[in-house]
């Protein structure tokens, strides 16, 4: 992962976001950047000089966008239009999400269109090098003219205003720059809208959920793997030249993890029960192949988005010219945020019904209800996938579109919103909701090898087995079985089950 982070407004990464978001990387510019700026804002003060009128610098905005401001009031305007938008509610979002959000945006005035002055870049620059996180709430945003409310209180900070995370603690923003040695900026016309129009929060919380989408989708081909290995299940459904066929790069490509992780089985050479397995087994090329089709797509819509000028109105430098529209519109990003609840949802949910397959004797053929042979004083894993019963009813829920929604505000002036930072924050729910869902068929299928032994597993899933059995014993008779679910969901969402299957066959594709 990167320790530094290059800003120049056209090669912003998802990687590079999660690197300064989670690990601390920092970030760098060229000056190159800050001509580019300073030209930009030296263009637009002789256009204002000129006469002309330019909304959001010397106008209201939203619903006030016709009314013209004197001279000496345009920058109080860009104070008071901060204050005013900083009206989200609810709990403050992570910091690692404060900290993705406030450097999309910096890559947005790092292009030179939204006309600021260079103290305002490198004062947000400074911020996040030197972990003043400025705090958001986390409700508010509408997706359209961007993630104002969220965006508007994290720019507070940078007028020594507001709330910011530092060293752990949320304090003052005022007394958090002092700590961090910064100075606050007073703002100068239009700077104000320049810090909180877009849809960088929006677009921050769908780069973590890709990262996070990633990685999970493979850890439940590993679950997947698991089940289907200690089930005994028919492999001709991954064969390659039976998923070739098809023509689906995602499906050629899980089928190819399947066969890999399947390596080195005994389980897999004994004598067939069925002539086909369940869908829930046969299907994971098919399912989890379309969840990393979607993937690709979703991935590459959002890294547009961060490289975008998601801003309004923009200063086009060389033509002398300020353009209005709603390029601060979240769309783009609000489909690919209820896209990605809808295959997370279903993740989950193919991972539950083989879980059922490995808990019920009807359908296994071979094991003991619930994994347990004290059937009766015992439970077993019954409740475990009631548990995920719920969590998958849950991501149901939430995996209705939230961009299908829009209500107008700005007495009608913005009578059409995105919803997309509803659609991010609930994404991220389905996606830490069928982390655990992961989990549970991970322990269930560690406990089914309990009853395939002395014939050995595959490589990966004896590593896997190994792993988890270092953190939740075998399962002899009833325990709290919340406290198990907990230390394994852990493994998932820290890669480390994906890691130790890799260190046993190389990295999945």
């Amino acid at each position: 992962m990167k320790k530094i982070v290059q800003i120049d407004g056209k090669n912003l990464t998802i990687e590079d976001v999660v690197a300064v978001a989670q690990n601390g990387a920092k970030i760098t510019y060229s000056q190159k950047i800050i001509d580019g700026i300073q030209k930009n804002w030296d263009t637009v003060a002789e256009m204002i000089e000129e006469g002309q009128t330019i909304y959001g610098l010397n106008t209201g905005i939203g619903g006030f966008g016709n009314v013209l401001l004197p001279a000496d009031q345009t920058a109080e305007l860009s104070v008071r239009m901060l204050r005013a938008h900083a009206s989200g509610y609810g709990d403050p979002v992570t910091e690692e999400v404060s900290r993705a959000s406030f450097l999309a945006r910096i890559n947005v005035l790092a292009k030179g269109y939204s006309c600021i002055r260079p103290i305002i870049f490198t004062t947000m620059i400074e911020m996040v090098n030197r972990g003043v996180n400025p705090v958001a709430y986390e409700k508010g945003s509408l997706g359209c003219s961007g993630d104002l409310a969220p965006l508007a209180q994290m720019g507070l900070v940078v007028i020594g205003e507001g709330k910011a995370y530092y060293k752990g603690k949320i304090i003052e923003g005022a007394l958090a720059l002092k700590k961090a040695g910064i100075k606050s900026v007073k703002l100068a016309y239009r700077e104000g809208l320049a810090l909180m129009n877009g849809s960088q929060m929006m677009t921050a919380i769908a780069t973590l959920n890709i990262y996070s989408a990633q990685r999970l989708i493979k850890t439940a081909e590993i679950s997947a793997a698991m089940s289907i290995d200690v089930l005994n299940c028919v492999e001709s459904a991954y064969d390659k030249r039976y998923n070739a066929v098809r023509g689906f790069k995602g499906q050629q490509i899980v089928a190819e993890n399947i066969r890999r992780l399947l390596s080195g089985s005994e389980i897999l050479k004994q004598k067939k029960i069925n002539t086909q397995s369940a869908y829930s087994l046969r299907s994971v090329p098919q399912v989890s192949g379309a969840c990393r089709d979607a993937l690709d797509y979703i991935r590459s819509i959002v890294e547009i988005e961060l490289n975008a000028v998601a801003d309004n109105p923009i200063f086009f430098t060389n033509d002398r010219v300020a353009l209005s529209g709603a390029n601060f519109h979240g769309a783009p990003v609000a489909y690919t945020q209820d896209l990605l609840g809808i295959i997370m949802t279903d993740l989950g949910s193919i991972s539950e019904r083989r879980t059922n397959n490995l808990l019920d004797p009807a359908c296994s053929k071979e094991l003991p209800a619930f994994l347990v042979e004290s059937a009766g004083l015992d439970s077993g894993l019954m409740i475990s996938q009631y548990t995920q019963a719920a969590l998958v009813s849950e991501n149901k829920v939430l995996a209705t579109p939230a961009s299908i929604d829009s209500i107008p505000t700005s007495a009608n002036q913005e009578d059409h919103v995105s919803m997309g930072t509803i659609g991010a924050r609930k994404a991220s729910e389905i996606i830490r909701n069928t982390e655990a869902v992961i989990a549970i068929e991970v322990l269930a299928a560690c406990q089914a090898y309990e009853f395939r032994k002395p014939l050995l597993a595959s490589k990966s899933f004896r590593a896997v087995y190994d792993l988890v059995r270092s953190i939740s014993p075998k399962i002899v008779e009833d325990r709290p079985f919340y406290q198990d679910i907990e230390k394994i969901v852990k493994l998932v969402r820290s890669y480390q089950i994906l890691e130790t299957a890799e260190s046993m066959i190389g990295k999945l594709k």
